[in-house]
């Protein structure tokens, strides 16, 4: 079987598309799913390590691509933790990443990072699916999204024990080449960075949610640049002697995932209060008719981790969250709405 991305699944140019469940592919019965989660990242963000959080989410998606030798595979970043599919010859380099960033977290940042592998196969055997999409940012670069169910339930498993891939208490260390933070906090400039998740809820129908997905991201898109939290001109780099020019610091801003769909609608945006208002209303609206659950955090800089994978330095991408908690803090909102439904 073609065990390549493009052989999954197919991509759009246009955000609003990949809101449409007809946008997706199925992947096989026998891929692997991995998932990882920082155990209680709020306590880590309270304690000023939101860029430990934050790198120890992506450190895995890093390592996969190094020790498969290409990152044409699904993946996805969810501010504590990220989600990938490999192919099932992949299972020796899912298990070892895995192992390997579990170890990592704890030995380097004193986070405990939980990891778990499974099959596509067992989570349609629960109920649910996974179905991939792809998001081109640019021409150069593009990001995988999610739907079908599959990877919300995998996490919640993963939470309660299951499919846990444990740290080598001898592991060697993960191949990260090519991740790299390279940016102090990036400020807002209208107002606030805005976190926003947004999941249906298991009675809701795909139309319903896309429907309502597009009335919140109209309200962001009528401001500059669709609410995109990174300037036009470069920010200040960690290190003072870094000189990025604007034509590719525009490039960067295109290449970051500050919208994506993973069975959770995921933003990060600059905007008003105003505009956040307005969204919380609509939002409330339908979680009172039970369409949906939500979180959302309000904080004063984005963050930003930087994958350049070596083989292919040209389609680097660039993982956004909130400076103060972002999809972590907005998650604890969530979760507590989920809890009363």
């Amino acid at each position: 079987m073609d065990s390549s991305l493009n052989e999954h699944s197919r991509t759009y140019s246009d955000f609003s598309s990949i809101l449409d469940y007809s946008a997706y592919e199925p992947l096989p019965d026998d891929w692997l799913i991995g998932i990882t989660d920082v155990v209680d990242s709020g306590s880590a963000i309270r304690r000023g390590a939101y860029e430990d959080v934050n790198y120890a989410g992506v450190s895995v998606i890093a390592a996969v691509g190094n020790s498969w030798g290409s990152y044409d595979f699904p993946f996805t970043f969810g501010g504590d933790g990220a989600a990938f599919a490999l192919p099932a010859e992949g299972v020796e380099q899912a298990t070892g990443a895995l192992r390997q960033v579990a170890a990592l977290a704890e030995t380097k940042f004193g986070l405990t990072l939980r990891a778990g592998l499974l099959r596509v196969s067992e989570i349609r055997a629960h109920g649910h699916d996974v179905r991939v999409a792809r998001y081109a940012a640019s021409s150069r670069a593009s990001f995988s999204m999610f739907a079908g169910g599959g990877l919300k339930w995998a996490e919640r498993e993963l939470k309660k024990g299951r499919y846990a891939v444990e740290a080598a208490a001898m592991s060697p260390k993960p191949d990260l080449k090519g991740l790299s933070c390279d940016w102090l906090p990036i400020p807002n400039r209208h107002g606030m960075i805005l976190s926003l998740l947004v999941e249906p809820t298991e009675s809701t129908s795909s139309e319903t949610f896309a429907a309502l997905a597009r009335r919140i991201l109209a309200i962001f898109d009528a401001s500059a640049r669709q609410g995109h939290p990174l300037p036009e001109k470069p920010p200040t780099p960690k290190e003072p002697n870094r000189h990025v020019d604007d034509a590719t610091w525009l490039e960067v801003a295109l290449h970051s995932d500050f919208k994506k769909y993973d069975d959770v609608l995921r933003l990060t945006l600059d905007c008003s209060e105003e505009q956040a208002v307005a969204a919380e209303i609509v939002l409330k609206e339908a979680a009172e008719r039970g369409e949906i659950n939500f979180g959302m955090h309000r904080q004063s800089h984005a963050v930003m981790t930087c994958l350049v994978p070596a083989a292919s330095p040209q389609s680097h991408l660039h993982f956004l969250d909130g400076q103060d908690g972002g999809y972590s803090k907005a998650a604890e909102m969530l979760n507590r709405m989920r809890s009363r439904h």
